[in-house]
């Protein structure tokens, strides 16, 4: 779509997407000793920091500007590498245990305006009515535009009972709206789960976060004692962004065979270098019972079909990919993110750390996941007309400095991201869709996952069945989806490991 529209990232609101692992620390010392410092540039550094020291209208703290310096300087790298402050990694904690104070929005930037990707459900974001592709474009009456994604987020976080005020910007309304909240602590339950019709179940992970798989293994338990003939299961991860890496292969690994890759990596470093299997050591903590134990036998082999959107991140594009690369389960939805990178956090000070992109994802057969996602076995759209705003988000591959996905031969094509490839004629027609795409989008109501009008979970019921889907044909050139008719397919694959 519009280059306005394809400039936002998928960046969580006290949630960070793709932490891939615990802090580390060894692996950052041996590299530093490793390597010679720069020591002209250094010199230059000094030189600069001192002229502002001395020269500047007004003195600046010396903590500021090397804090800033450092922000800087990952923040230039790519769009999931950040310097954690004090008040950053404390969220970040927080975050992946699934609580924190704020507003209860995971927030991308567009246009220089705080974007919501979604608001967390039963929080005060969702109960005051903020929707996907809302625009914040002030907050407590004062304009945003221009700040950071970390500035704005800190502006909308803070003590929990207090009220803030956010002016929103909706496509399909003339004004603005404007909301106040109250902050409050955010509980985020990732998994949720009921019984679609007798023999079919829906499984929805919202976020992948440390309790997520012990939660999973509780909400399959509870179904198969509601129905102990189950036939049929529907693992909806559409908007789900991703979350802590040691769930999806929990998740992945309640599905598959045992002991098989789920996923491997691969970066500068060796410790980078590393593939990740179905085996207990690799999703559960040191000392505790197998959480996969407690999963009725019957899990292994249930015909599956997993749900996927432009809004499925990280994790969950690795759950999606195993399963997808066995053959284990369809795949059905859009195209997801696209976000295989890395992120490993390394703990600088007792309070403060740095984000760092540290290798990319593949999946079991090979494939990079990076900037270019998980397409799905059957391409069905969020509703029988269209998928409305689902279309106008963007992806990984849009963003700014965005990794390359190493294994795309068209890799160093076009890496600027201001230069226009297509002709005049092509952006009209994009522009004309998207001008149908909101009309439609006006017209209809936030969809509910699970709800009895979520048109995707239908189709995926139909296949579960080997009733008809109704698929939309692949818009990239030379990709074809699936057989709409084709029967449930128990085969598994051999994908080899890395």
């Amino acid at each position: 779509m519009g280059s306005k529209l394809k400039s936002f990232g998928l960046i969580s609101f006290g949630v960070v997407a793709g932490v891939a692992a615990s802090l580390q620390y060894s692996a950052l010392a041996q590299k530093m000793n490793a390597m010679p410092l720069p020591l002209e540039k250094l010199s230059e550094f000094s030189e600069v920091f001192g002229m502002i020291k001395s020269e500047y209208v007004e003195p600046v703290e010396d903590e500021k500007l090397l804090n800033e310096a450092i922000n800087g300087m990952v923040n230039s790298l790519d769009p999931h590498s950040a310097y954690l402050d004090k008040k950053s990694f404390k969220e970040l904690r927080e975050g992946t245990e699934g609580k924190f104070i704020g507003l209860g929005i995971e927030v991308g930037m567009e246009d220089g305006y705080v974007k919501v990707v979604s608001p967390i459900e039963d929080s005060p974001a969702s109960r005051a009515g903020i929707q996907p592709s809302d625009l914040i474009t002030r907050i407590d009456g004062v304009p945003i535009k221009g700040l950071s994604i970390d500035d704005a987020v800190k502006k909308m976080r803070g003590e929990p009972n207090t009220k803030i005020t956010l002016t929103i910007a909706r496509k399909t309304e003339d004004k603005p709206i404007v909301v106040t909240l109250t902050r409050e602590l955010i509980k985020q339950y990732s998994v949720k789960g009921k019984l679609i019709e007798p023999g079919y179940a829906w499984i929805r992970i919202s976020q992948f976060q440390e309790p997520t798989l012990d939660d999973m293994v509780k909400k399959i338990t509870t179904l198969y004692a509601q129905d102990p003939g189950l036939k049929g299961l529907v693992l909806d991860l559409r908007n789900d962004p991703g979350g802590v890496l040691p769930g999806a292969i929990g998740v992945s690994a309640a599905f598959l065979p045992k002991d098989v890759a789920v996923v491997s990596t691969n970066g500068q470093v060796e410790d980078s270098k590393r593939t990740y299997f179905a085996k207990k050591e690799f999703y559960a903590e040191r000392g505790v019972g197998d959480p996969l134990a407690k999963l009725p036998a019957a899990i292994k082999n249930i015909p599956m079909v997993v749900l996927i959107n432009t809004g499925s991140a990280s994790a969950s594009e690795i759950v999606a990919g195993a399963l997808q690369d066995y053959r284990r389960a369809t795949i059905i939805g859009t195209q997801s993110y696209g976000k295989g990178s890395v992120q490993t956090v390394h703990q600088i000070t007792d309070d403060t750390a740095i984000k760092l992109t540290t290798a990319r994802y593949y999946t079991p057969l090979g494939r990079a996941i990076q900037a270019k996602g998980i397409q799905p076995d059957l391409r069905v759209e969020e509703t029988a007309n269209g998928d409305g705003f689902n279309a106008l988000r963007s992806r990984e591959a849009d963003l700014v400095k965005h990794l390359s996905n190493d294994k795309d031969a068209d890799k160093d094509a076009d890496k600027d991201t201001n230069k226009v490839t297509e002709p005049e004629s092509a952006m009209v027609d994009e522009l004309e869709e998207e001008k149908r795409l909101i009309e439609l989008a006006k017209k209809s109501k936030p969809l509910e996952f699970g709800s009895k009008d979520d048109f995707q979970l239908k189709q995926a019921l139909n296949h579960l069945k080997g009733l008809p889907v109704k698929v939309t044909p692949l818009k990239t050139a030379g990709v074809e989806p699936l057989n709409a008719t084709s029967p449930v397919t128990k085969k598994k694959g051999n994908p080899s490991k890395k």
